[in-house]
Formats: C-alpha cells, sequence, structure tokens
C-alpha cells in the first residue's frame, strides 16, 4: 500500500471544487494507494513527462501524480480535465 503526499497547488485546488467533486476524489484516492492502476482509475502516463501520471476521478475531473521513493505517491494537481491538461 502506497502513501499519499500532496502539493500546495494540489490541496489548493482541491478545495476548490464542490463538496460531492471532494467526495469523489476521496473515494478514488483510496483506490490509488491500494492498486495505482486500477482499471476504473484509467491511469496513463501524461505525454512529455517521463515520471508523471494521469488519473481519472470521472469523466471531468482529473489527478495528476508521480512517484516519489517508491512508496510515496505525490499528488501534483487535481482539477477538471480541460483546466489541468489544457484540453
Amino acid at each position: 500500500m502506497y502513501k499519499l503526499k500532496y502539493t500546495k497547488t494540489f490541496e489548493k485546488h482541491l478545495k476548490s471544487l464542490s463538496r460531492a467533486e471532494q467526495t469523489a476524489v476521496a473515494n478514488k484516492l483510496k483506490l490509488l494507494i491500494k492498486d495505482p492502476f486500477y482499471p476504473s482509475l484509467r491511469t496513463k502516463k501524461v505525454r512529455g513527462f517521463d515520471d508523471v501520471f494521469e488519473m481519472s476521478v470521472n469523466m471531468n475531473i482529473r489527478i495528476l501524480w508521480r512517484y516519489e521513493n517508491g512508496i510515496i505517491i505525490l499528488l501534483l494537481e487535481v482539477g477538471h480535465h480541460k483546466d489541468i491538461l489544457g484540453v
């Protein structure tokens, strides 16, 4: 099982989400710490970055993260897909 660590950017943007969105994020993070490639997370590497991954909370919200020291997942960013990936 992995441990989670948060960047200040992640924490700031998490607070800007609605309560329902925050709950959805919390539920997906429970899956992430058990298995970063759990099917419903739809985890994939972000193009152009060797060590950054993207996961889906739902069809609109994404989380960017990377491994740190092999036992920690550093949560980099959370937000609406168009805002964090420029789509």
